[in-house]
């Protein structure tokens, strides 16, 4: 970012994850049948990237992300790919959908984690190679430490490797701190955190699940708050750093429910400069426990759903805006949908041009609120 560059968060901004478009959704299933070679998925998948960065720059967003087009999830593909964890059958709470249980794998820990190599730096690199020349901020995201053990909590976590916890979260702060070391080397100054456990540990089932798990819920928003902010230690000083939570979105399902007072202090102490955080239905109660955001930072209200395609009014977001304002300052607020389109390669039950419309009427809602 140069001098002339707000610090993220903007006012209009975005979670990350874009609708897979048909021909990039092709050539993976090509590609996963064995009959498509991986420089043609890399090549399919430069292409896709290139055009949703165009996009984005036309509606006026000055943050742009790669659609997360190259992944199959917003956190396995990254995960996966740490030293010492292994994807497995997830048992624990899953999403509801028309009936069904569905629940995509989940990261276990089963060596000494670590990063012995950079993770998504090159993916990072092409975006803001495509995105630079225009103007726009390249925004990377990745899941954020703590999701190595919300899903499995301490059984997911070897006890002959790690009999100690405070030995695995040391090493999990490490690993973090050289894969954003990576990113930061390739240039990356603003890098999300997607962190669903503090909006997921708002609810009693996922905290019954954790103690069932062999962990007390009451101590993981600090606990997890403690292992952001190691892993955010040798930061640049300009990378913006922001968290987002939810309570989910897999196929336009979500798993928790709940207001945020339980864990908004812990999720709060985080070295970031900002949090964008899901407000879109009653499911994550009321705008009060703002009221504990520091002084200096910024919270981007998810106000705008990804999990339908009915577009919001400008005057109904201008509303809550309004309602956000009388407990935290509107210098502090900005606007965004309350997740992504496609955690997973899925995608959600809404069309492309619902997803561009929605980010379209972010942009015109933040600038008519902010100018």
């Amino acid at each position: 970012m140069t001098a002339a560059t707000p610090r993220p968060p903007f006012r209009a901004d975005q979670v990350g994850s874009l609708l897979r478009p048909a021909a990039l959704a092709q050539a993976r299933a090509a590609f996963k049948r064995g009959d498509l070679a991986a420089p043609a998925l890399r090549e399919a998948e430069d292409q896709a990237v290139r055009e949703a960065v165009q996009r984005q720059i036309d509606l006026g967003l000055q943050a742009v992300t790669d659609g997360e087009y190259r992944r199959d999830w917003w956190h396995l593909d990254f995960l996966g790919q740490l030293d010492g964890v292994t994807l497995t059958e997830n048992s624990g709470q899953k999403f509801q959908i028309a009936g069904q249980s569905e629940q995509p794998p989940i990261a276990s820990v089963t060596g000494r984690v670590a990063c012995s190599g950079p993770i998504m730096a090159a993916d990072f690199a092409f975006l803001a190679a495509v995105a630079g020349p225009a103007g726009a901020v390249a925004k990377m995201t990745i899941p954020s430490p703590s999701m190595l053990h919300l899903r499995g909590g301490r059984a997911a976590v070897s006890r002959s490797v790690y009999p100690d916890l405070d030995a695995f979260w040391d090493d999990v702060a490490a690993a973090y701190r050289q894969a954003i070391a990576h990113l930061a080397a390739a240039g990356c100054r603003y890098l999300q955190l997607d962190d669903i456990s503090f909006a997921y540990l708002c609810d009693p089932k996922i905290r019954a699940n954790c103690l069932a798990n062999g962990d007390d819920p009451d101590r993981l928003p600090r606990r997890y708050a403690a292992v952001i902010n190691a892993a955010l230690a040798d930061r640049p000083a300009d990378m913006a750093v922001t968290i987002h939570t939810c309570r989910g979105n897999f196929k336009s399902a979500w798993v928790a429910e709940g207001g945020y007072d339980p864990v908004v202090e812990a999720m709060f102490s985080t070295d970031v400069d900002g949090y964008f955080m899901e407000f879109d239905s009653a499911r994550a109660g009321g705008f009060e426990p703002l009221r504990k955001l520091p002084p200096g930072k910024r919270v981007v209200l998810g106000l705008v759903t990804t999990k339908q395609g009915e577009l919001e009014s400008a005057d109904a977001l201008k509303r809550r805006i309004d309602e956000a304002a009388k407990i935290v300052p509107l210098e502090q607020l900005c606007l965004s949908p309350q997740c992504g389109f496609s955690s997973t390669h899925h995608g959600n039950a809404l069309s492309a041009d619902d997803q561009w419309r929605k980010l379209e009427r972010v942009v015109e809602v933040a600038r008519s609120v902010w100018g």
